[in-house]
């Protein structure tokens, strides 16, 4: 083993219980964050780098965490985004030809601080039963009242606005310049892959800071509109709502996903809600309720929308929904060239059972620029 004696660490919850494992490599460390798993079986590296896991402890179910490495095309963003990682067995030798780099290595480059030999199964099975809340990992197990305090004081993931933290601080563009269709992308949070299937499909975007106005995004004549995926609390984004407010009003063809997704929704006056404990993995299923088939999905998120107060607006219409637990997972305006989904049809490594989502967005953009 690479290291012969590692050094202890613990997990403290906000209610006070503690998980105790070891540090990932031989450094000190300590991470704040919400505490939440995901249950996918690969995956690793795209999870680290989603936006919409910024400021989250993450638990990787998974029993083996780093044994294929890293590779520097597998990723989200430009940078880790959880706060800190919590896993079973860490590996610190990889057998990938396709490696550039121990996910060790990866995590040390951007600084994250992580712990392993941790009982995982029991952790993921109290969060499960007690919900999702703050916690901090750290190597500073004979201070656990100090340790205490600092957590107190990590604000609460409700109410909190991340998408000014992780958003693009100026326009950029993505694609074939001589694509022929536009589309202006609100990035609230956004991944690379959605931005790869959008492109693979003839398209051009011009992506924008997370706080920009529909009279900013109408400058590059785009054929359509996307608001993305993204971490934190849906509400507090109020630029986001109105931008989608006007793009709505406007009947420009739109389509959002997850945060996008919500953003939608209470841009049509229905609420939103932080979940249990949320819904985090690849092989979550949904109903098409259109189309009567059933899709596995890719899913990341900690908030959902209002399924009383969705059933009764009069022009929205659910289009797909949870079968775990029958929340909300895709919408559409009745009267407008609107629709979004609560899950991840770009997802790589995942299902591919919604990729035919990008293509209706398209086709609706056809629709509309014919």
């Amino acid at each position: 083993m690479k290291y012969q004696t590692r050094k202890k660490a613990l997990i403290l919850l906000a209610d006070g219980t503690i998980f105790y494992g070891k540090a990932v490599g031989d450094k000190d460390g300590t991470a704040f964050g919400e505490v939440c798993f995901n249950t996918g079986m690969t995956g690793y590296q795209e999870i680290f780098t989603d936006p919409s896991y910024f400021g989250q402890l993450m638990v990787t179910t998974n029993a083996h965490i780093g044994n294929y490495g890293t590779n520097k095309e597998e990723i989200e963003s430009d940078s880790v985004k959880i706060s800190g990682l919590i896993c079973k067995n860490f590996s610190y030798n990889f057998s990938r030809s396709i490696a550039d780099l121990s996910l060790e290595d990866f995590l040390d480059k951007n600084n994250l601080f992580a712990i392993s030999d941790v009982d995982t199964r029991a952790l993921v099975s109290y969060i499960r039963d007690n919900g999702a809340m703050n916690a901090v990992i750290s190597t500073d197990v004979d201070n656990i009242e100090e340790l205490k305090k600092k957590l107190k004081i990590v604000p609460s993931m409700e109410g909190l606005e991340l998408a000014s933290q992780v958003s693009t601080k100026e326009p950029y563009y993505y694609g074939d310049v001589n694509a022929p269709i536009k589309i202006s992308a609100l990035d609230i949070g956004i991944k690379k892959n959605i931005l790869r299937n959008l492109a693979k499909r003839g398209a051009y975007i011009k992506v924008y800071p997370y706080n920009s106005t529909f009279k900013e995004m109408q400058d590059f004549n785009p054929d359509g509109y996307f608001i993305s995926n993204g971490p934190g609390d849906p509400e507090p984004l109020k630029d986001a709502i109105a931008t989608a407010k006007d793009i709505i009003k406007a009947d420009e063809p739109l389509f959002g996903i997850c945060l996008g997704h919500q953003v939608i929704a209470l841009a049509n006056g229905i609420s939103t809600y932080k979940m249990h404990n949320g819904h985090r993995g690849i092989n979550h299923p949904v109903i098409n309720l259109i189309s009567g088939k059933g899709e596995i999905t890719s899913q990341n998120h900690g908030f959902a929308i209002n399924r009383k107060e969705t059933e009764e607006h009069p022009e929205i219409e659910i289009t797909h929904v949870h079968l775990n637990d029958k929340t909300v997972a895709g919408i559409r305006m009745k009267n407008k060239n609107v629709f979004s989904v609560q899950y991840h049809p770009e997802a790589s490594p995942g299902p591919h059972d919604a990729d035919y989502l990008f293509d209706d967005f398209f086709k609706m953009i056809q629709t509309k620029v014919n």
